[in-house]
C-alpha cells in the first residue's frame, strides 16, 4: 500500500509540474497562430455563433486575452499607464494593476498580450517597462524599465512585443545602440545577459524560440533585419536584411510574428515590403534567403501555415487588402480574394477564422490552397470603429475577440 501511495503521489507531483510549466501567450503554443483544439463547429448560424457574454468595461486595446489560474487577462491604456486586467470566465473584471508606462503618441492604445505561466503573468508596455504580476492577486512581484535602462529605441508606435519565456529566463528585445535582446532571470527580473547591438530599432514583432542544430534560438524582426540569438548567451548567430521598397523614405513598419518549420523561417511586412522565406545554414550560424514574394504583405494580422500553404491577408493601402495564400516551399501565389478588408487570422481543426480589422467582420474559411473558400460570416457591432488589431483566440471551445474597448466570448463548440 505504501509503495501505491509513493506512486500516486509521485504522479499527482508530476502533473502539478506539467501544468505549472503551460504557457498561454500571443498566437497560441509557438506563436504559430494555429490552435490545438478539436471539436469546433464546421459553420455558423447567420447571425453568428450563440454569444456567450460581452464586456464593454475595457479601455481601447489591441491586445488579445492569455489565459491562466481559470482567469483570462488582457491589457488597456489609462491615462499615462498600460493596465493589467483580470477577468474571470464570465467576463467580469477581478481586478486592475498598472504594469508600466503607456506609449502615448500615435496609436497609443495598449497592444502586447500578456504571457501566462502558472500564477505568474509577464506584461510589456508600450515603452518597454516589463513587468511579473501575481496572477491572483494583481501585485507586482518585480518591474524593470527595460528599454530605458538600456538605452533602447523605438520606431514611430513604440513596443508592441509580447514577451517570450523559456525555462527561467524571459527575453526582451531594447534594441538601439547598446544591445538588441536581452535575458532576465523570469523570478527576480534580473539581467542574465544582453546580446551585441544591431544599430536598429525594435520591430513590432513577438519573437519566436526555435531549436535548430543543437541550439535554441530566439528568432526576431528589427526594423532592418530579420535575425537569431542564442537563447543560452546572446550571441547573434545570423542576420538577413530586409529591404526597403523603391522610394520607402521611413522606417520599415514590420509587425508580424515569424512561421517556422525544419529550418525554414518566413517573415512579411505591409507596405509592399513582402515576404520572404529564409534558410538557416546546417551548423545554424548563417542564413540566407531563399525565395521573395510581393503577394502577401501583411500589415498587422498574423499568418499561418497549413498543408504547406502560407495563409493572410495583404496590404493595398492603410483601408484595404486582399486575403491569399501561397505555396510554402516557393512563394508561388494560389489565390488572392476581396473579402471585406485585411485582418487577422488564426487555425483550427481545418478551418480559418478571419477577422476584418476596418468593419469588424468575422469569417469562418475551410482551409482550402484553391480558392477562398468562405462558410460562414457576421459582423460584430459591440464596441467603438476600428481598427481592430486584436488577434482572435480559441480557448476550451470559446472564440474571444477583443473588439477595441469591447470583448466577447462566442461558443463553437460542436454538440
Amino acid at each position: 500500500m505504501k509503495i501505491i501511495n509513493l506512486i500516486l503521489l509521485s504522479v499527482l507531483i508530476s502533473i502539478q509540474v506539467i501544468n505549472a510549466q503551460q504557457i498561454s501567450e500571443f498566437r497560441e503554443a509557438n506563436r504559430t497562430g494555429v490552435s490545438s483544439e478539436t471539436g469546433l463547429l464546421k459553420s455558423w448560424p447567420a447571425e453568428g455563433p450563440k454569444l456567450l457574454w460581452t464586456n464593454l468595461e475595457l479601455p481601447k486595446g489591441n491586445s488579445s486575452v492569455s489565459f491562466g489560474n481559470n482567469v483570462m487577462y488582457t491589457t488597456g491604456k489609462i491615462g499615462a499607464d498600460d493596465v493589467l486586467f483580470a477577468l474571470d470566465m464570465n467576463g467580469k473584471i477581478q481586478w486592475q494593476t498598472v504594469m508600466g508606462r503607456a506609449w502615448t503618441q500615435s496609436y497609443p492604445e495598449s497592444r502586447s498580450t500578456p504571457t501566462v505561466e502558472g500564477n505568474k503573468v509577464y506584461t510589456a508596455s508600450g515603452i518597454g517597462d516589463l513587468a511579473c504580476i501575481d496572477g491572483t492577486s494583481g501585485k507586482i512581484i518585480w518591474s524593470y524599465k527595460a528599454s530605458e535602462m538600456n538605452k533602447g529605441t523605438y520606431g514611430m508606435w513604440g513596443i508592441a512585443e509580447s514577451l517570450i519565456i523559456d525555462g527561467d529566463k524571459l527575453y526582451f528585445t531594447p534594441g538601439g545602440p547598446e544591445t538588441m535582446t536581452m535575458a532576465l532571470n523570469k523570478t527576480t527580473g534580473a539581467v542574465l545577459w544582453k546580446s551585441a547591438s544591431l544599430n536598429d530599432k525594435p520591430g513590432y514583432v513577438s519573437p519566436i524560440l526555435i531549436n535548430y542544430a543543437g541550439k535554441k534560438m530566439i528568432v526576431n524582426v528589427s526594423l532592418g533585419n530579420v535575425f537569431a540569438v542564442d537563447a543560452s548567451n546572446g550571441e547573434i548567430l545570423w542576420k538577413v536584411a530586409i529591404e526597403k521598397p523603391a522610394g520607402f523614405n521611413w522606417d520599415l513598419i514590420l509587425c508580424v510574428t515569424p512561421l517556422y518549420q525544419d529550418g525554414m523561417v518566413y517573415v512579411t511586412g505591409g507596405y509592399d515590403v513582402g515576404g520572404m522565406m529564409v534558410k538557416i545554414a546546417d551548423d545554424g550560424k548563417s542564413a540566407s534567403a531563399v525565395w521573395k514574394d510581393q503577394t502577401l504583405d501583411v500589415h498587422h494580422g498574423g499568418v499561418v501555415q497549413v498543408g504547406g500553404y502560407i495563409y493572410g491577408s495583404n496590404w493595398l493601402n492603410n483601408a484595404d487588402g486582399n486575403w491569399c495564400c501561397i505555396d510554402w516551399k516557393t512563394g508561388a501565389k494560389k489565390w488572392e480574394q476581396h473579402w471585406e478588408c485585411k485582418g487577422s487570422i488564426i487555425s483550427a481543426e481545418g478551418m480559418l477564422y478571419v477577422y476584418d480589422e476596418k468593419r469588424g467582420n468575422l469569417g469562418l474559411l475551410n482551409v482550402n490552397p484553391e480558392k477562398f473558400d468562405l462558410v460562414s460570416s457576421f459582423q460584430i457591432k459591440q464596441g467603438d470603429s476600428g481598427p481592430f488589431w486584436a488577434h482572435p483566440v480559441i480557448h476550451n471551445g470559446v472564440l474571444y475577440i477583443r473588439h477595441t474597448n469591447a470583448l466577447m466570448a462566442y461558443d463553437i463548440k460542436a454538440r
